[in-house]
């Protein structure tokens, strides 16, 4: 489904990934790990085309995405939720997801109620601002516009940051039913191991923008943890 293949990227004369390769499976869900700085969101943001990549494939169904700008990835169906979750703060909980709407293929233009089943808070706040939410329904927000492009594949970058323990759970709940329920393939940024080991199927570990190693999320043991993973 999705492939990465030695791919390369640069700040400047920083050489940043290191010819990396990836392979992520229809309705998989993989957990990207490592520690601060190894390269995760850097990934993430090549894929999504808002890095440019210095060489390399990605692809996607098939089709390869570089060269593409982000709408167009997003048009692919590929549905992203960046760190930090970038609402609109001065626009409306209706509005941050109508902007979700503008990247659909097929051209609807009405929310998904799948939407409101998932996260009903969002159906009771749509006539406020995002800026005025709390962190975990800023994110349970940052999640439904990247669901309102009906996408394929779900990537999320470190989703339980910053949030209050009853929504990281509501968090992992959503996770778990998109992908196992909805078969919406799954990759995200986790630093928190239960977490990660709760949703994850499997997972790769950077390590200085290279693939250190990966696997089945049952063979994440406790040397591999220390060795890529303990601060």
């Amino acid at each position: 489904m999705l492939e990465i293949r030695t791919l390369n990227q640069f700040y400047g004369e920083s050489h940043t990934l290191w010819d990396v390769s990836l392979q992520f499976e229809q309705g998989s869900c993989t957990c990207l790990m490592g520690r601060n700085g190894v390269g995760k969101t850097t990934l993430l943001k090549t894929i999504m085309g808002l890095l440019p990549a210095k060489s390399g494939s990605v692809t996607f169904d098939g089709v390869e995405l570089i060269g593409k700008d982000a709408s167009q990835r997003a048009r692919c169906g590929i549905g992203y939720v960046p760190q930090g979750r970038d609402i609109f703060p001065q626009l409306t909980v209706a509005e941050n997801l109508m902007v979700g709407l503008s990247a659909r293929a097929d051209g609807r233009r009405s929310i998904p109620e799948l939407v409101f089943e998932l996260f009903p808070v969002l159906k009771q706040m749509l006539q406020r601002r995002g800026g005025d939410l709390s962190g975990g329904q800023q994110q349970q927000l940052a999640i439904g516009r990247a669901l309102c492009i009906d996408p394929k594949i779900l990537i999320l970058d470190e989703p339980t940051e910053g949030i209050q323990p009853n929504i990281v759970r509501e968090i992992g709940d959503v996770i778990q039913r998109l992908n196992k329920e909805l078969n919406i393939t799954v990759l995200l940024v986790e630093q928190k191991l239960p977490f990660a080991r709760r949703v994850g199927q499997s997972f790769a570990i950077l390590d200085r923008g290279r693939v250190a190693t990966t696997g089945r999320m049952e063979g994440l043991n406790d040397a591999l943890v220390k060795e890529h993973l303990a601060v």
